[in-house]
């Protein structure tokens, strides 16, 4: 017996079907299949072992792998009785039920509003031969909604089942684009929704953006765990950006890492930053705290061995140095003849302060000027102040005292000055 993947729904959920006949069924044949919901079309998604059959009936329900708002308990792969093979007419029909759906959704909405419950109608869902009709919503709490069953029930002359889901769900089932530019993962392929914390964010260096690293639910996007399991192997070898490393000359600091070139970035204080290979990163840190210099292979190549001087080229070695000597010597014994003529007749140096030159007078002033002597000056002050104050009595001019400013009281009121009118 041949077990099969197949999908059914509108959520796509997965479905083992176990097929007798000895003839294998294509990929993609649509079939006619018996699922915990009912009679309903599904399509084969191809042939299982039993080591992929294991591992798809691990799989867990929507309530466990991390999106809290979905209620539902189902599990994730469940078992499907084979009924028939598709004929025309049941894929024309199902396609009349996907247009007839949409004009449902319009009215189940327009029925909501005199409700005024807190939940969001996201689609519905046939089921053949319209013995069932499925509502899909979210919302962030639960919803006492029996009165609005009622009323569908009315409208649509069926039963009605509502069943609510959780943000990444809505996703799934309405479909889009991410920021990529490719289809949701979730609307094609993913089977299950893996738990994302922003831990793995972290470890991959990326921007702690929520523009960037969320999707259209919302949520966290279901790539970030692609690559975090090669990260976390690489971070157990490696120390966390910004980590210090002591060493004599000085701290020198982890970066960051280059996944892309297999590089740590290190920053030493007397080079700058460079680049380490990964598999040389412990070799690297013993060089260093050892006080020993990293030398870079492409460095190695570049430099040159070592010369005496008398072989060297140019300035720096053989006439260059003895030229640079004379040229040397002569400074010297010309700063050393300065000095000498700095020097007074007595052997004493100069001062270096210059005197102020008097002032230059005219020669009509020059013999009127006569510098007076400050100390007489002084002296006389007093008697010049007292002789200056009888002359001012003498002459009955009164000298006026300075006012002081009136002090006001506390409690009175500054007074308005009136203005004059123009």
């Amino acid at each position: 017996m041949n077990k099969y993947l197949a999908i059914f729904g509108k959520p796509r959920y997965l479905g083992i079907l176990a097929y007798s006949s000895d003839e294998p069924i294509e990929k993609g044949t649509t079939i006619v299949v018996e699922s915990h919901r009912g009679e309903e079309t599904a399509v084969v998604a191809g042939l299982l072992t039993p080591e992929q059959e294991g591992e798809y009936r691990l799989l867990r329900n929507a309530s466990e792998h991390g999106d809290s708002s979905s209620k539902t308990s189902e599990p994730l792969v469940t078992d499907l009785s084979f009924i028939s093979f598709a004929t025309d007419e049941d894929i024309r029909m199902a396609e009349e039920y996907r247009e007839e759906e949409r004009e449902i959704l319009k009215s189940a909405i327009e029925l909501l509003k005199p409700h005024e419950l807190e939940m969001k109608l996201i689609d519905v869902e046939f089921l053949r031969q319209r013995r069932k009709l499925f509502f899909y919503f979210s919302s962030e709490q639960r919803v006492d909604f029996r009165a609005y069953v009622r009323d569908l029930a009315r409208e649509f002359k069926t039963r009605i089942e509502l069943r609510q889901i959780g943000v990444r769900d809505e996703a799934k089932i309405i479909r889009g684009l991410g920021p990529c530019g490719q289809p949701c993962c979730c609307s094609y392929w993913l089977n299950q929704f893996a738990p994302i914390c922003i831990k793995m964010v972290k470890e991959q260096n990326l921007a702690l953006n929520p523009a960037k690293i969320s999707g259209i639910c919302g949520r966290l996007m279901c790539c970030m765990c692609y690559e975090h399991n090669v990260y976390r192997e690489l971070w157990e070898k490696l120390p966390n950006p910004g980590t210090k490393i002591k060493t004599p000359g000085g701290n020198v600091v982890v970066s960051g890492v280059e996944v892309h070139t297999n590089n740590v970035r290190c920053y030493i204080p007397s080079r700058g930053e460079i680049r380490i290979p990964i598999d040389r990163f412990a070799e690297f840190k013993e060089t260093v705290v050892s006080g020993k210099d990293w030398i870079i292979e492409e460095e190695k190549d570049n430099m040159l061995p070592l010369r005496p001087h008398s072989e060297l080229p140019g300035i720096f070695g053989g006439a260059g140095l003895k030229m640079r000597k004379d040229k040397d010597d002569g400074r010297r014994e010309r700063r050393n003849e300065k000095q000498d003529t700095a020097e007074g007749p007595e052997g004493g140096s100069k001062p270096n302060k210059k005197k102020r030159r008097p002032r230059k007078l005219p020669a009509a002033q020059k013999e009127q000027h006569v510098e007076p002597d400050r100390k007489e000056h002084v002296k006389k002050l007093p008697q010049m102040i007292q002789v200056k104050e009888k002359e001012v009595e003498k002459q009955g001019i009164a000298r006026e005292k300075p006012r002081r400013p009136r002090r006001r009281r506390s409690g009175a009121k500054k007074t308005e000055r009136s203005i004059p009118e123009e």
